[in-house]
Order: C-alpha cells, then sequence, then structure tokens
C-alpha cells in the first residue's frame, strides 16, 4: 500500500491529463452534481448515501463512507451493496497502517489488490468490517482507495472506493476524486456538526425538564408544566420532591424570563435547593442557602420560590412547613370546599444577600389539597385582564376531594381558556394531597 497526496495542488499535471476517461466539461459537472445533491441535508447518514450514490459507478464500483459516530465514539460505517447498511466499529478495531493513516493524516491511500486468496486480507486494511470486506471480495478488485474527508481544518472521516479488475486504475482520476471528496467533506461536516449539538442540546434539554414525582405512602401529588416557548419544553418554572424516611421537600419555583436562559438557572437553582436540603430540610434554610448561592453568581436573574417541608402529624395527617422568596401563595382547598391561602412571603432569591426568611406550620387532614402555582397562572392575561388569585378562589372549591391530578388539570384548563390563544408565561402547578 502507497500513500498519495492528493490535494489539487498537489496533484501532477500528468495525473490530471491522463483522465480521459471524463472530459474537463464532465469533471466539472459530476463535482457540481455530488454538491447539489449533498446541498441541504443535515442528516449525517442520509447525506453520506446520497455521496455514495452520486458517486458509483462513475469514480468507483463499491465505496462505503467511514464516519464518527455520535452517540457512541466509535465509527459508523455507511454504504457496500446494501444502500441501507449501516454498523458502529470500535477505533481500536481501525488497521493503524491503513485506514487508520488516512484518519489520522487526511492523507490518501492507494492499494493495488492482489486476486486470489489474499484479496480479503489487503481489503481488511481499509474495510473494517468483515461483511463488507466480503462484498468488496467478490468484485475482483484492483485497485482499493481510501481518501481522508477533510473540513475546516480537521479530518473527521474518510471514503473508501473500490475498483473492480478491468476498470482504469485510480491513479488517472485522483484529481478528481479529491475535488469531489473535498465538496462531500463540507456537507457531510455540516451534518455532524449539526447533529452533534442537536443531541447535546437533548442531552440538556432532557437534564432540564421537571422530574418525575415519587410515591408517598398516605400521600398524593400531581404536576402540570407548560413552558412559554412550547416548542423547546423548558423554560424558567420548575418544581421538585425529594426524600426518604417521611421527612420530604417540595418546591416550586420561577426564574425571572423565559426560554433557554431561563432554563439554565431553573437547573442549578433546583439541583442548589436539593443540595441544600441534603443538609437540612427547614425550608427558611433551604431558601437562605439557594439566596446566598444566586447572589454569590451575582446573577442578573431573580428566583422566586415556594418551599415546603412534608412530614407525617399523626392520624393521617400531614405537617407541612411554608417558606417562599416572593413567590404567590400557597392555596389550601380543604375537603369540606372551604379554601385559604397560606400565609407566608418573603425576598425573592438573588436580590439581596443574607435574607432571613420564615416558615409558617399548616396542617393537612385527609383529603385537603395545597395548591402551589407559579405566577403564569394568576398573571395569565386574556380578554377581560388577568386571570388573578380570585378567579383561582372561587374555581376550587366545587373540586374538593377530587385529587391532585384533577385539580392541576382543571386549573391548567381555565386558564388556558381564559387566555383565548393569547402567549403566555411559563406555568406550573404543583399539588398535594393528604391521603391515599
Amino acid at each position: 500500500m502507497r500513500v498519495i497526496q492528493t490535494s489539487a495542488r498537489q496533484t501532477t499535471t500528468k495525473a490530471a491529463a491522463s483522465s480521459a476517461a471524463l472530459s474537463v466539461r464532465d469533471r466539472d459537472q459530476l463535482v457540481e452534481k455530488v454538491a447539489h445533491g449533498l446541498a441541504g441535508s443535515l442528516n449525517l447518514r442520509r447525506t453520506a448515501l446520497r455521496l455514495l450514490t452520486s458517486i458509483r459507478p462513475q469514480l468507483a464500483d463499491w465505496s462505503v463512507a467511514i464516519l464518527p459516530d455520535i452517540q457512541t465514539g466509535g465509527l459508523l460505517l455507511v454504504g457496500g451493496d446494501d444502500a441501507g447498511f449501516h454498523a458502529v466499529v470500535s477505533q481500536r478495531s481501525i488497521d493503524f497502517e491503513g485506514l487508520g493513516r488516512v484518519l489520522r493524516t487526511g492523507r490518501t491511500e492507494l492499494a493495488h489488490v492482489a486476486l486470489g486468496t489474499d484479496a480479503e486480507a489487503s481489503l481488511t486494511a481499509m474495510i473494517p468490517h468483515p461483511r463488507l470486506v466480503q462484498e468488496a471480495a467478490t468484485l475482483q478488485p484492483a485497485d482499493v482507495l481510501g481518501v481522508g474527508l477533510t473540513a475546516r481544518g480537521t479530518t473527521f472521516g474518510a471514503l473508501v472506493m473500490v475498483r473492480g479488475d478491468g476498470r482504469r486504475p485510480f491513479d488517472e482520476d485522483l484529481e478528481l476524486i479529491q475535488r469531489v471528496a473535498e465538496r462531500a467533506a463540507l456537507a457531510l461536516d455540516s451534518a455532524r456538526l449539526y447533529e452533534e449539538r442537536a443531541r447535546i442540546a437533548a442531552v440538556i434539554q432532557e437534564s432540564l425538564r421537571p422530574p418525575s414525582l415519587p410515591r408517598i405512602d398516605g400521600v398524593r401529588m400531581a404536576a402540570r408544566y407548560r413552558p412559554a416557548a412550547e416548542q423547546l419544553d423548558i423554560g424558567g418554572d420548575f418544581y421538585d420532591a425529594h426524600g426518604d424516611d417521611g421527612d420530604w421537600v417540595l418546591c416550586l419555583g420561577d426564574v425571572c424570563g423565559k426560554g433557554v436562559a431561563a432554563a439554565a438557572l431553573n437547573g442549578r437553582a433546583r439541583q442548589s435547593i436539593r443540595t441544600a436540603a441534603h443538609f437540612d430540610r427547614r425550608p427558611e434554610v433551604v431558601l437562605g442557602a439557594l439566596n446566598s448561592v444566586l447572589c454569590d453568581e451575582a446573577t442578573s436573574q431573580l428566583v422566586t420560590v415556594v418551599c415546603a417541608r412534608m412530614r407525617p402529624a399523626g392520624g393521617g395527617r400531614l405537617r407541612m412547613d411554608v417558606a417562599s422568596a416572593g413567590h404567590p401563595k400557597p392555596i389550601v382547598l380543604r375537603a369540606d370546599g372551604r379554601v385559604e391561602e397560606v400565609e407566608v412571603g418573603g425576598t425573592a432569591a438573588g436580590m439581596v444577600a443574607r435574607v432571613a426568611y420564615t416558615a409558617v406550620t399548616i396542617q393537612l387532614d385527609g383529603g385537603d389539597t395545597m395548591l402551589m402555582f407559579t405566577d403564569g397562572i394568576d398573571e395569565a392575561f386574556g380578554a377581560d385582564g388577568q386571570y388573578g388569585v380570585e378567579r383561582l378562589l372561587a374555581l376550587l372549591p366545587p373540586y374538593a376531594g377530587a385529587g391532585p391530578e384533577v385539580i392541576c388539570e382543571v386549573v391548567e384548563q381555565h386558564v388556558i381558556e381564559h387566555l383565548d390563544g393569547r402567549a403566555h408565561d411559563d406555568m406550573a402547578l404543583f399539588a398535594v394531597t393528604c391521603g391515599s
């Protein structure tokens, strides 16, 4: 196997002139055809398949694209006889002196394959998959060419091409193949970067989504979440529940702002609350710790939070110690239909350093529900103004004893009807009902 450096500047005039099978015009048209066919696709596999389709049979009898696999860190093989074939192989399976050198240096390598029993051994150096080696071997290959795919200064993959016995040698078409590879590399790299960034965004987005609520004996919980930018599925509102051994911390919060920036602070705030509650579950202490973290970060965004410590109070009742950092007051819907606001308040977290928060204690009897909500609920603006807390208090009594799932659903639906298609802020509801 020999190494061939094949940039347009490095290819000899003799090699370029000897490519007599295609005229200069035909070669230019083929390059443009490949570039046009790859334009507009940001799916890496689809782009690779389009490339392989466009170069056969003019440039190769058989081909495979070797590309980085974003999910595993290995190499994705696309192509062969079956247009739908793809496989992922480990980087360790790559022949260091064959394909590995192409991927490492970006240079082109050409192998003249001996016919007979040694054909598959020669192919293995450039084709890292036994099925693909067997396919290529059936062509009675004469030449195998490995071309580095280099874009934006980085070699990220390779194109392996095979010509059967009796066809013109690759030597005579290196300048054309290099031009095709250069154009293809830009399209493939764009698709690769797009998929990589999309995957990163998906992972981050998943980490910022509201968590699943735990199952707790003697308690029912439900939540609803509707971000302002619904296509993102994330926003500035958050809720969480964590703890054990009959001692739980519940929280619902609202980051000032919308969209990705608010969601990022949402994640940090939620994690800060979890960390603080690991050491001390008193809500006033948890909120004090969150305020300290945000003030230390000197963030320009504020966070309002209502935090409750939930413990059994005997007789099937629950004790709720509640503290608030600038958040709307929770509402308690008693089993007999009475409604009352939890009289708690405080400064939004991140506004002033060393704030002292105060908790109040309430008791939930069987069938009682405490509803926490963000200002996207009461400040939802409809044809007759804001939705308002008074409207919410009037809505709830008929649903006494209905359970947290029904209450959250009813409130959300009522607010959406009030909006009547208008834009809205992030909205979150978190309801806790005493009793199984």
